[in-house]
């Protein structure tokens, strides 16, 4: 007889869901889809979840670690914002949560209006505020900060989202940390 693990259990389902949600997209995403790859029940789904719409806002609950870019100078915050993107965007590149949010926005407002907060309270203000701190005048600050997060935005979306392909990592890297660069120092 084997013990029930309802942590492991809702982790399972959460996983596949995210990978499906990635993959199809809101609208083609089902529970039962969900319930049937991560191998349990439609119903434990909805009791862990409450539906489709608790488990797409579980599997998108996103972390974006920028204040590890922020470490150092000015000079050299491409080349660590631009690690950081390319390795979010090859280490898991069809379970990202970020991903599922992206794609999920052309389809539920309610999906764009969490990406866009998402982004400004995690990417674009800190940001913001690096940039400030490292000797530009606030509004100066404000400016290339949007300029970086339009940037990196249009980049995932094109690559990631339409699905153009991610390119070569190294050269990709090599591209956002100049491009980046650039936008920071104006």
């Amino acid at each position: 007889m084997t013990s029930r693990n309802a942590a492991a259990t809702r982790q399972r389902i959460l996983e596949h869901a995210q990978r499906q949600f990635a993959q199809h997209g809101y609208a083609a995403t089902t529970v039962k889809g969900v319930a049937d790859t991560a191998g349990v029940s439609p119903n434990l789904v909805t009791r862990y979840f409450g539906g489709k719409d608790g488990l797409f806002l579980a599997a998108t609950r996103v972390e974006i670690p920028v204040s590890d870019s922020f470490d150092g100078d000015r000079s050299t915050l491409g080349a660590r914002l631009a690690a950081s993107i390319v390795e979010r965007w090859f280490e898991a590149p069809g379970d990202d949560p970020l991903l599922v949010l992206q794609r999920a926005s052309g389809e539920r407002p309610q999906a764009a209006e969490e990406l866009a907060a998402f982004l400004d309270a995690n990417s674009l203000e800190p940001l913001h505020r690096y940039l400030r701190d490292s000797g530009l005048d606030d509004e100066e600050a404000r400016s290339r900060a949007a300029a970086i997060d339009a940037f990196v935005l249009g980049v995932s979306t094109r690559r990631r989202v339409l699905r153009c392909g991610l390119g070569d990592p190294a050269g990709l890297q090599s591209w956002l940390s100049a491009t980046i660069q650039r936008l920071a120092d104006g």
